[in-house]
């Protein structure tokens, strides 16, 4: 299979003759919509609280719930819904592209083709329609401005196990966390870096958090000098004045589309479709960048980085091999921080 890059999932590049037409803005009188919507999202609250403002303001008869966790603890309440046969959950929106695959096979979600999908570029679609992407992040080097200057924070995955970051050095646990699910995997499978990297990380004195808000948390407030992190979430700190700040890797850069999918089955999916439509929608995704995330949309500008040298800075994964080795990535990665490691 031809190698792909960072972000792009097993998609097609046209939608397979679907007559979805131009985008129409809902028609101004909301009278008639009524109840309530749960989005299940590992997001962190800045962003979800934007949204539900924004989102009610529109519908102002619906009230717009949402659960925030890490991807391991909304997937484990997913399931757990699924299988009782009583499911809250109508949309689920997390970090690691992945899981989509997963929840695909199991006939979690169910299709569903928004009339916003003509403003999204196809390649981030699933090519039946059971997902889309929602937003992009990207994987970066976080570092306490306090601790390491600018011209001194490092810019490369490799730099971070030299000497000068013994012990100095944070991540978020890939069992818990799906961004950092994902970034693991996408190194271990790289030839480039494979298992020998997270071998050399862990005896650099890498240490693991459960979550990655926590993981930033950590940096910071100064218990790490440097973490991989999420480009976002550095963002949220240092908008509320934390000495935090990043560096995007030179070189072979990891992103995430971060999709969306509707729940199979969910309570509420009148109204699922139209918050899963008001995601994708240009006012949705205006909220998404007023606080610090990418758009997923081709007519909203982006800064100059993500528009261009992304492509050319993004490490090359096959994505569907990534989705069928990551369990395999992920016992390996515990072997290497929790048994091998003395």
């Amino acid at each position: 299979m031809r190698k792909l890059l960072f972000l792009i999932l097993p998609l097609v590049f046209l939608l397979n003759g679907c007559a979805l037409g131009a985008a129409r803005e809902p028609a101004a009188d909301f009278a008639g919509y009524q109840g309530e919507v749960m989005l299940y999202s590992s997001m962190q609250d800045r962003q979800l609280n934007a949204l539900k403002k924004g989102f009610e303001e529109k519908y102002p008869g619906i009230t717009m719930n949402y659960c925030y966790g890490n991807s391991g603890k909304l997937f484990t309440k997913l399931n757990s819904e699924v299988q009782s046969g009583e499911i809250r959950a109508d949309i689920i929106w997390t970090g690691n592209p992945s899981d989509y695959i997963k929840l695909k096979e199991n006939r979690i979600l169910s299709p569903y083709i928004s009339p916003q999908a003509i403003n999204i570029n196809p390649m981030l679609m699933d090519e039946h329609h059971y997902y889309v992407g929602g937003r992009l992040t990207s994987a970066v080097i976080a570092y306490n401005t306090e601790l390491v200057k600018e011209n001194e924070a490092p810019d490369r995955w490799n730099e971070l196990l030299g000497p000068k970051w013994k012990d100095k050095v944070i991540m978020a646990d890939p069992c818990s966390a799906g961004s950092s699910s994902y970034f693991m995997t996408a190194l271990m499978q790289s030839e480039k870096y494979g298992e020998d990297y997270f071998k050399k990380l862990r005896a650099n004195g890498c240490m693991l958090e459960s979550g990655t808000a926590a993981t930033h948390l950590r940096v910071a407030k100064g218990d790490f000098a440097v973490c991989i992190g999420i480009d976002y979430v550095v963002e949220n700190l240092k908008d509320e004045g934390f000495p935090i700040d990043m560096k995007y890797p030179n070189e072979d850069m990891i992103s995430l589309c971060c999709p969306i999918g509707l729940v199979a089955g969910c309570p509420n999916e009148r109204n699922a479709r139209l918050l899963y439509d008001f995601i994708l929608s240009k006012e949705g995704q205006e909220i998404l960048t007023e606080n610090n995330l990418i758009s997923v949309r081709d007519d909203i500008a982006q800064p100059g980085f993500f528009v261009g040298d992304l492509m050319s800075h993004g490490l090359e994964l096959d994505p569907v091999q990534l989705c069928r080795s990551e369990n395999q990535c992920l016992l390996a990665f515990d072997r290497i921080f929790f048994i091998d490691y003395k």
